[in-house]
Order: structure tokens, then C-alpha cells, then sequence
């Protein structure tokens, strides 16, 4: 059987394609340092989340020298915190994020990081960003859920480090003065 110049080109053009995406598609789930998330992060009620020790009052935690512990809880439609008021963070820390919803399944993305989950209620997702320069981030939901689903944003404000400090100490004061 001969197989004419042209097919053989066009076949092989076939091949090269195929091999190219195959390739293109491992790179990207395994090469680019992309994790997915699993269930380390454990589970909570979502019916409780107000009486929940870190969800009850979401917000930023400093849980080491330059490592922090954000805990969020997506609502229809909003984050708290990062809706009313933007969620701080300094410049060139480790934040890992704890997401959840009180309500219906959200999603929760970091415009401009590789910060991208589902928050499911009763599911903790857990997961680490690394912000090295000062600037502003949006948070967005990227899971239709429900008709004000389009507004639910937020913003994320990395800060210069000194900044955040005297901001954090302030908010640590206000919140005991609080309680």
C-alpha cells in the first residue's frame, strides 16, 4: 500500500499536535506548581460558622514571623472579611487561606495568583499564597451563586510591612476592647 507525500505531512502534522497537547496539558496540572486542594482543611457546621472559634469572626491572624492565617466565609453576596472592607496583608508574607460558605457553594479566586477554590458549606478549603510586592488584589466568585452573584466581589490590599503592623495592632486593640 503506498500512502501518498501529502498524507504523510498531514499525518504527521496530526501526530506533532497531539503530543503537543497531550504535552501542553501535563505541564499545565503538574508543572506549573499548581496544587489542588484537598480536605486537610477539615469541615465545619455551616449552620454554626457564627459560633465557630476562627469563622465566628473571620479575619487575619499572625500565626508566625511573616506567616499569617486567613480565615473567610463566603455569603450570598459577600466576603467576610474583603466585601465591606478590604482584607490586609504585608507584603512579602506566607498567608494561608481558610475558605468556607454559610450558605450555597461560591467560588473564591485571587485575580492575578494561582488563589483559586470552591467554597462548599460544611467543607474548609485550605490553601498558600505568597504576596511579595505591595498592591491590590480582587477577589471574585467565580461559582454562579444565585442573582447577585455578579456584585459579589472584594479586595485584597498587600500592605508595606510597617504599615500592616500598626494596622494589625490596631485592630488586635479594638477587638479586645470589644470584648
Amino acid at each position: 500500500m503506498e500512502i501518498h507525500a501529502y498524507e504523510k505531512l498531514w499525518l504527521a502534522l496530526a501526530l506533532v499536535l497531539i503530543v503537543g497537547f497531550i504535552g501542553t496539558i501535563t505541564y499545565g496540572a503538574a508543572g506549573a506548581g499548581i496544587d489542588m486542594i484537598d480536605d486537610k482543611g477539615g469541615t465545619v457546621d455551616p449552620a454554626t460558622l457564627d459560633q465557630h472559634p476562627k469563622f465566628g469572626d473571620p479575619g487575619i491572624e499572625r500565626n508566625g514571623e511573616n506567616s499569617y492565617d486567613v480565615y473567610v466565609v463566603a455569603r450570598q453576596f459577600v466576603f467576610e472579611p474583603g466585601t465591606t472592607e478590604p482584607l490586609r496583608v504585608p507584603a512579602g508574607s506566607t498567608v494561608t487561606f481558610h475558605v468556607t460558605a454559610a450558605d450555597v457553594i461560591h467560588g473564591f479566586e485571587v485575580v492575578g495568583t494561582n488563589a483559586n477554590t470552591m467554597a462548599i458549606p460544611g467543607q474548609v478549603a485550605e490553601f498558600t499564597v505568597e504576596f511579595g510586592e505591595p498592591g491590590e488584589y480582587g477577589m471574585l466568585c467565580n461559582e454562579y451563586c444565585g442573582s447577585g452573584h455578579h456584585v459579589m466581589e472584594g479586595k485584597i490590599v498587600v500592605m508595606e510591612q510597617e504599615a500592616f503592623d500598626s494596622w494589625y495592632e490596631q485592630q488586635q486593640a479594638q477587638g479586645e476592647a470589644e470584648n
